[in-house]
């Protein structure tokens, strides 16, 4: 029966300095001898993780949490968030002095020249400041983008954009995505491709981006780091990323 293992990136294959532990390299590989589709999990948009892609030879992923899907290289699902809501947001935003970015595929573009918060929150990703260009949004299709303020303040967004869901990855950041969005969703739309039933599916993550993932597919494991909701939520729990999680994942479900 062919299995498919989705995996998450930050937390769960690059460990807290960012690198790719050797063990989770050589699981990865073991997995494909194995006859296992390897797939990519993330919030981070495809130009964030190119070189992880070419060291682990990945070409299919769910990115953006769930809104823009690649299969062996082709785009196969894209859900952009609405522009008229995007205008909407930009202005409530700047009334309360709360910077954006607007991500597509390729690139990301900020609404202010320089904040704080941004230079931390990317900086965690090993990311620079993006340059500034507010209008980035008007004529590109954007999957996915990030609110800038301090833990609660989105919460002044809640009722006014219902269309949007907005999930915390940073004491600085949040991202915003459409509404329903979620690696669930992309995740079923790659298997939905592959003619995969859900049981045969697993998936590994750390994250509160990673609760729906964890909850829809057969199999979900959290890593030893993850935040509390995920290890709830997931099948079991395997060690830190630090402590050779994936290996010792993939171990325990007998799929190395």
């Amino acid at each position: 029966m062919k299995k498919i293992v989705f995996f998450d990136i930050d937390g769960t294959l690059l460990n807290h300095e960012k690198k790719l532990p050797t063990s989770a390299k050589k699981a990865i590989q073991t997995l494909k001898e194995n006859g296992v589709f390897v797939a990519i999990a993330t919030g981070r948009a495809p130009f964030m993780f190119t070189s992880l892609k070419k060291e682990l030879d990945i070409d299919s992923y769910v990115s953006f949490n769930g809104q823009y899907v690649v299969f062996e290289n082709e785009a196969i699902y894209k859900n952009p968030l609405k522009q008229s809501e995007l205008e909407r947001f930009l202005l409530d935003t700047k009334t309360n002095e709360h910077p954006l970015i607007f991500m597509n595929e390729l690139t990301m573009k900020a609404t202010t020249h320089y904040h704080p918060f941004i230079e931390t929150s990317l900086g965690s990703l090993l990311f620079p400041h993006p340059d500034e260009d507010k209008s980035f949004f008007v004529d590109k299709e954007i999957y996915q983008s990030l609110l800038f303020c301090k833990e609660g303040e989105e919460k002044l967004y809640f009722e006014n954009f219902p269309e949007f869901d907005f999930i915390r990855w940073h004491p600085y950041s949040v991202d915003i995505l459409p509404k329903g969005g979620s690696k669930a969703e992309g995740i079923k739309k790659m298997i939905d491709r592959l003619g995969f039933d859900l049981k045969d599916v697993y998936a590994f993550g750390d994250g509160l981006n990673d609760l729906e993932m964890l909850k829809a597919v057969g199999t979900g494991v959290a890593m030893g780091n993850g935040v509390p909701e995920a290890k709830a939520l997931a099948n079991f729990v395997t060690s830190d990323v630090s402590e050779d999680g994936i290996w010792n994942g993939l171990k325990e479900l007998q799929l190395i």
